[in-house]
């Protein structure tokens, strides 16, 4: 068969996109806005995805909000649970077989895991997977993580392309031996952007007076899961030295996860229960990111933390521990603020001196905004995609027939 006769040209390429669960974070918005993004006139998607956790927020209905109705199989999910997975496996070989895809994509280790190995089994010509970020550092046990990164090594193997979200990461897979150097490619991850660059910064949304604090008060802000990796409790004892020299500094904590109660438990400990605000989920980031001075990230490890994007975007400064790929996101001292990954005390110096500096912040917050609008919108995500899906094509095509493959 020749490139010419080959049913590409009559039809769009297959794409199914297979990501452990939407819950709310930066993977679900990612594969949420490539599902509906691509050109549906050259690409058809499904994405499959598991279960959201009982106290993750889910973003299925965001998802449908844009035209996609995901494929729900129950059994996968983040735990590792080898009865389900081999469940999930068997699922997905049917899946794959029945729709037939040119291409497997997936995102998330466990998806990752699971999808790759039912594309292979199942005969997908073209497989993809999405670092956007690794559970290689920071999650496990150090004998659990040299069998996982067994693991990634071997899927590597196998995989045509790995997608990192910044350089960093992608260094850091390669030092691990995680493919190489002409397999791996960086997409920095997309968002859409829009009601953040609407945003206002310093408008006042009535979330200080929701919370009985005085117009002016310092408000911090930490968004995100409660989960360990999140290391909200180096956050939280910055927030105490900070209190210890009297300054009045509030922190909102937007999200939910498995560490609330541990975490509720851990401020009023450190005597400042008072000055902690636990808001749960929220519908409406962009209006309180309008009053806060600062967004914090605390994490041991990241890959491109979507918080930080968003926060950047709506025109707040940001700080955040120099980890994974977070310092090709911000760059001390130009687009935002760096420390060292589990020092309260470092942090709670670079919380009290940008709070100290309102120019500082402002300029920091300026720059921050123009990268996070250049670099991470949703139309150059799904630009970068389709060529990514497109030269693949174009490469198996070419593998197959011996033939130049340029006409698709």
């Amino acid at each position: 068969m020749t490139v010419a006769d080959h049913p590409f040209r009559d039809r769009p390429i297959r794409v199914a996109r297979v990501i452990a669960r939407l819950n709310i974070g930066g993977p679900a918005q990612h594969v949420t806005l490539l599902t509906a993004g691509l050109d549906r006139a050259r690409f058809v998607t499904t994405l499959i995805t598991g279960v959201v956790g009982e106290r993750e927020g889910d973003f299925t209905e965001a998802a449908r909000a844009r035209g996609v109705e995901p494929v729900v199989i129950p059994e996968l999910g983040r735990a590792i649970r080898p009865s389900r997975d081999l469940v999930v496996l068997y699922k997905l070989v049917r899946l794959f077989r029945r729709l037939r895809p040119d291409i497997v994509h997936t995102h998330t280790a466990k998806a990752g895991a699971l999808g790759r190995l039912a594309a292979r089994m199942a005969g997908v010509p073209v497989t993809v997977h999405t670092f956007h970020g690794h559970v290689l550092e920071g999650y496990f046990s150090p004998a659990v993580t040299r069998t996982f990164l067994a693991i990634e090594r071997w899927l590597a193997r196998g995989t045509d392309r790995l997608v990192t979200v910044s350089p960093r990461l992608r260094a850091q897979l390669l030092a691990m031996g995680i493919g190489r150097p002409d397999q791996v490619e960086v997409v920095p991850l997309g968002l859409d952007l829009g009601r953040f660059a609407r945003a206002h910064p310093g408008t006042t949304s009535g979330l200080r007076a929701a919370l009985g604090l005085a117009p002016g008060t310092p408000l911090l802000g930490s968004v995100g899961r409660l989960v360990p990796i999140k290391d909200h409790p180096t956050l939280f004892r910055a927030v105490a030295q900070l209190g210890a020299d009297g300054e009045a500094a509030h922190l909102v904590v937007v999200g939910d996860g498995e560490d609330r109660p541990a975490l509720a438990r851990l401020a009023q400990a450190l005597g400042v229960s008072a000055r902690v605000h636990f808001l749960g989920w929220r519908t409406d980031l962009e209006t309180i990111l309008n009053e806060l001075d600062v967004v914090i990230c605390s994490s041991r490890n990241e890959g491109t933390p979507v918080a930080l994007i968003e926060a950047m975007a709506a025109g707040v400064a940001v700080l955040s521990t120099e980890v994974g790929g977070v310092a090709d996101l911000v760059t001390h001292g130009e687009t935002g603020w760096l420390v060292p990954q589990g020092d309260p005390s470092a942090m709670a110096g670079a919380i009290r001196h940008l709070l100290a500096e309102p120019n500082l912040r402002a300029r920091l917050a300026a720059a921050g905004r123009g990268v996070a609008l250049d670099r991470h919108d949703v139309t150059r995500l799904i630009a970068r995609i389709e060529r990514l899906y497109t030269g693949l094509i174009n490469e198996k095509l070419t593998t197959d027939n011996g033939q130049p493959a340029n006409a698709l």
